[in-house]
């Protein structure tokens, strides 16, 4: 494994929570926020064409579009899903809440893809230490979202 991809990960879920929070400011001005997904897109998708141009990708193969099933095209719809998503709940549950909900929904469905090689994904074991992990993490959803509820382990002081 490349050393650099395990940062580049770190940093790409730094950069999850401002993109709820700038789509939630443009969800504010424009009053939708599926029109606030829709102009996130639309930029994402001239950003995408330029940094293709810019590193020579090769346009050709895009003549092989029609040749793609029906299903290998809606990771589209499932980044739309996303987007909208997260514009919509970020506000109404916090950030906070909202990316830890997201986050163990990944980690559960990631075990299952490493597990089974769903969609041509390489197989990967899930050990006892890789399920220690993802209940670790279940676990800090219900503390980020029930924590305010159980006593502080931090006593308080008086002033």
């Amino acid at each position: 494994m490349t050393i650099w991809l395990l940062p580049l990960a770190f940093v790409i879920g730094l950069v999850v929570p401002l993109q709820a929070a700038l789509n939630n400011q443009l969800k504010l001005l424009i009053g939708s926020p599926v029109l606030a997904a829709l102009v996130s897109f639309a930029v994402g998708g001239v950003t995408l064409a330029v940094a293709a141009a810019l590193s020579g990708q090769k346009w050709g193969g895009l003549a092989l579009l029609p040749r793609a099933e029906w299903w290998m095209l809606t990771g589209g719809v499932l980044g739309a899903l996303f987007v909208f998503g997260t514009t919509l709940l970020a506000p109404r549950l916090g950030v906070a809440v909202m990316l830890s909900l997201i986050i163990a929904g990944q980690v559960c469905a990631s075990l299952l893809f490493d597990r089974y090689g769903w969609l041509g994904m390489p197989l990967r074991d899930v050990g006892i230490w890789r399920l220690l992990g993802a209940l670790l993490v279940v676990a800090g959803v219900l503390l980020v979202n029930f924590g305010d509820r159980l006593p502080s382990p931090v006593a308080k002081t008086q002033q």
